[in-house]
């Protein structure tokens, strides 16, 4: 049986018999255009024996395109429907199932002992995802932070949220998301997906972001300080870092030398500042 990828029709069908309706909370659109799926695995660079980890795989689209390469799979479902029935989807499809597993769980509580029991650990993982619109933001950054050998993503967001996450500094759109990403290494717009491509048809436009771990050295530790001080940066955007520092109890004559030290203008704000200078303002505080 030769491979097929889900249409609108068959998706219609798996949804009647099952008595399933897409859940708006869950960010549940289905892709549906097979050429845009094998964009993505084309993107994404996915080879043999890569291991993916895919975040709502839904009924499977993505997921076909994936094992399609001869990669393993752990496919991380919240829906228990939609996780029950993936398997024989799959099948149905024409793919071999065996280098898929599944786990039915949030993806923001993943461990490493969930991710041990089916990945090599010692060994890269690639995130490949059509992730729900409500919650990629955190799950991306909650991946990072605590899976080190996770060193690449190519994900498929909200159009709004993936221009936040490749933002530069100075840009209105710059902020949170886009500093604590660039923590970890470098993000880019890799394309844009069309409305018409998933099932049902969003009202949003979607966009790729790719990415590659490139900070592998500094420690988690310090990485909180850090993150602790974006988040005050942006807790007030028409604030200066320095006036929000020593709201915080920093003493403001230290904030100033600092800022000094490292030719930071005092009345900059944190829109302005990119993550090497978060990092140097954090290490001298």
């Amino acid at each position: 049986m030769s491979v097929q990828y889900l249409t609108p029709k068959i998706i219609r069908e798996i949804c009647e018999n099952n008595e399933i309706h897409p859940v708006k909370k869950f960010g549940q659109n289905f892709m549906v255009d097979s050429g845009q799926i094998q964009k993505i695995v084309k993107i994404a660079n996915v080879k043999t024996d890569d291991q993916i980890l895919e975040i709502g795989p839904g009924l499977g689209s993505l997921t076909i395109g994936l094992l399609e390469t001869g990669a393993k799979v752990l496919a991380v479902e919240i829906d228990k429907k939609l996780a029950n029935l993936l398997p024989q989807t799959i099948q149905n499809m024409g793919v071999d199932n065996s280098r898929l597993n599944i786990l039915t769980k949030d993806a923001l509580t993943l461990l490493k002992s969930d991710l041990a029991q089916y990945f090599d650990m010692t060994k890269p993982i690639k995130l490949v995802a059509n992730l729900p619109y409500n919650v990629a933001t955190p799950i991306i950054i909650t991946l990072l932070e605590r899976f080190e050998n996770l060193e690449e993503f190519l994900v498929l967001v909200q159009a709004e949220v993936a221009e936040r996450l490749v933002a530069e500094p100075g840009s209105k759109i710059y902020g949170i998301p886009s500093v604590k990403l660039a923590w970890f290494g470098k993000a880019k717009n890799a394309g844009i997906i069309p409305r018409s491509a998933f099932f049902p048809v969003p009202r949003v436009d979607s966009k790729l972001v790719n990415f590659k771990r490139t900070n592998l050295i500094l420690k988690n530790e310090f990485r909180d300080k850090v993150f602790a001080l974006i988040n005050l940066g942006f807790s007030a955007r028409r604030k200066t870092l320095k006036s929000l520092l020593v709201h915080d109890g920093n003493d403001s004559e230290k904030v100033t030398k600092i800022l000094d030290s490292l030719q930071i203008d005092p009345m900059a704000r944190a829109e302005v500042l990119n993550i090497t200078q978060f990092i140097e303002i954090a290490e001298r505080l």
